[in-house]
């Protein structure tokens, strides 16, 4: 097995003091098992009197919910500033503590922090490290390091994606939202949260009015990744008459446009993300949200119907829009390519559920595209609804009435997005999609905590009192979307947090308006609607119900501080 050279000089001398030998047990050796941890400590530069390092740890023992690595320097060196970590040192001896936000250490799961330092003379590599007391082995794998196939923990080769991009990776923390979010009162909580970048319209590809364009991001990404693994995500997000059902986000291309959205869209951002300089981060993309479900339910003969939906079924340039993009961001190695596919409020009915897998086919079958470009799927992308529901079950029933006759459910197969997204990722294997597919749920909004999150099932009266009095989504109606009041944070991203889904990701930034609640004129191609006005009565796809809606809001995508607020004050699990 090939390693950085200072790093195996450091195991060696470990193993050999103990046993005569000069080999280091490291993960995938017959003494795997026997390994606590391990530690890569990698010198990224150096100059005569300083130097930054890299340091990843993994956890090969019990899950840990804190942790603190000590090492203990040979020379002189002196750490001046770190990252990703609270670094300490006395004398010699540096403890390295987690942040809040990476204090979560899974079996098998993994941290990196980097400093800077100062020393004169030599700069060896510590012999030693252990995390909470307990000596670990060094591995010291680097990207730059060829890899052994042969080893499960070493990297895979330029050109091979890995099952679940999120497993062992950090995820990107984009900087304005950061500092947005940092600005609020109490943001400094979750200001460090990673969260979706989006390619909403052309300008954004560069950056719009002085902010960062997809090129600025991914050179932040590769500062942030250090020696470990780093997942970027980005939302394409801007096909030719985008959001055929809605006005708040329409877009800037008009129906007929397809070959813009191929030419002045698509290309330039599979160029950018195919420059071998981000060959080492793993790129997620979620691809165009709302799109494909609308030609499912909002096109004629469905009594929620809209022309221009049925203008773009008839066109077919939502399909040929989202097969090119697959096959075009697809061909990029590192690229994971996961689809909208909408929520459990859209697409959990009979009618619409079977007939969405098969769109889903037939656009991953266009423009050259394969089902091979479709990594997986994505559920409640910049939506509310539950995560989980737990006080009912869509097989429960009250005085013989079933839980799906209830005016919430109405009849749908699903209460809550995890039981949607992994079903709906068994109807996608079985119409032709790889068996590894994996799920993604963007909980950045359906956490529904706060003074009014029940603690038990509503009153069994009748099958509403029971349902209503117990569900944690407290919208009006399941077709309200946006800027929702009462709303909360949800599930902290996290990967593989069940079976079959990739991560809970927070793709919609919270606190980025969903829409205006006034018409308000803008250079962005975003339109007014109806369902953003707090005053507005409804329309057939919330069955004619108040929109919910809090007031005052800003254009799509443009911060909404006291919607923030209400996030924040509503979150589940709690902001600590």
């Amino acid at each position: 097995m090939s390693r950085t050279r200072t790093a195996l000089l450091a195991a060696m001398a470990l193993v050999a003091g103990a046993t005569g030998s000069a080999i280091a047990a490291v993960p995938g050796d017959a003494g795997a098992a026997a390994v606590p941890c391990t530690v890569d400590y990698s010198v990224q530069n150096q100059w005569d009197t300083g130097f930054t390092a890299s340091v990843t740890v993994t956890n090969h023992g019990a899950a840990k919910s804190s942790w603190a690595v000590n090492w203990t320097y040979a020379g002189n060196q002196k750490v001046t500033s770190g990252w990703n970590a609270r670094i300490t040192q006395s004398g010699a001896s540096v403890t390295a503590a987690n942040e809040s936000y990476n204090a979560t250490l899974a079996t098998g799961g993994s941290a990196t922090f980097g400093f800077q330092g100062s020393y004169s003379g030599t700069n060896a590599v510590p012999g030693t490290f252990t995390l909470d007391g307990v000596t670990c082995n060094v591995d010291g794998g680097g990207p730059t390091d060829p890899p052994d196939p042969t080893d499960p923990t070493d990297p895979p080769t330029q050109g091979e994606r890995v099952d679940n991009p999120y497993d062992g990776a950090k995820v990107y923390v984009n900087p304005e939202w950061s500092a947005n979010a940092a600005a609020e009162p109490g943001g400094d909580a979750i200001a460090d949260q990673p969260t979706g970048v989006w390619m909403d319209r052309i300008a954004a590809i560069e950056g719009p009015d002085g902010k960062m364009g997809l090129r600025d991001h991914l050179d932040e990404a590769l500062r942030q990744k250090g020696s470990g693994e780093l997942v970027f995500q980005v939302v394409i997000y801007n096909l030719p008459g985008r959001d055929c059902a809605a006005l708040a986000s329409n877009g800037e291309l008009g129906p007929t446009e397809i070959d813009r959205y191929k030419t002045d869209y698509i290309d330039p951002i599979a160029e950018i993300l195919s420059d071998p300089k981000y060959a080492s981060l793993r790129i997620v993309t979620v691809v165009e949200i709302d799109s494909l479900p609308n030609l499912v339910t909002n096109v004629t003969p469905r009594p929620t119907a809209t022309e221009n939906c049925d203008t773009m079924k008839a066109n077919g340039n939502y399909v040929k829009g989202v097969g090119y993009a697959l096959n075009k961001l697809g061909d990029v190695p590192n690229v994971y390519n996961y689809v909208d596919a909408g929520h459990h409020g859209w697409l959990g009915w009979d009618d619409n559920f079977g007939a969405s897998a098969q769109l889903f086919g037939q656009a991953a079958n266009a423009e050259g595209a394969t089902v091979a470009d479709v990594h997986g799927f994505i559920a409640n992308t910049a939506n509310y609804s539950a995560l989980k529901e737990d006080h009912f079950q869509i097989t429960d029933s009250v005085n013989g009435k079933s839980v799906r006759e209830s005016k919430w459910v109405d009849w749908n197969r699903y209460t809550d997005e995890l039981s949607y997204a992994q079903a709906l990722r068994q109807e996608l294997v079985s119409v032709g999609f790889d068996s590894n597919i994996g799920m993604l749920i963007d909980t950045s909004r359906n956490g529904w905590g706060g003074a009014d999150r029940p603690t038990g099932p509503g009153a069994s009266t009748d099958v509403d009192t029971y349902v209503d009095g117990g569900r944690y989504d407290r919208r009006i109606h399941l077709g309200n979307w946006c800027n929702q009041a009462g709303a909360g944070l949800g599930e902290r991203p996290q990967a593989s947090p069940e079976p079959g889904i990739d991560a809970y990701v927070w793709i919609k930034p919270p606190g980025e308006s969903d829409g205006s609640s006034k018409a308000i004129d803008n250079d962005e191609g975003k339109g007014f609607d109806r369902m953003c006005d707090p005053t507005y009565e409804g329309n057939p796809r919330n069955n004619n119900h108040m929109s919910g809606a809090l007031p005052d809001a800003p254009v799509s995508g443009h911060w909404f501080s006291a919607q923030f607020q209400e996030l924040l004050k509503n979150a589940y699990p709690p902001v600590s």
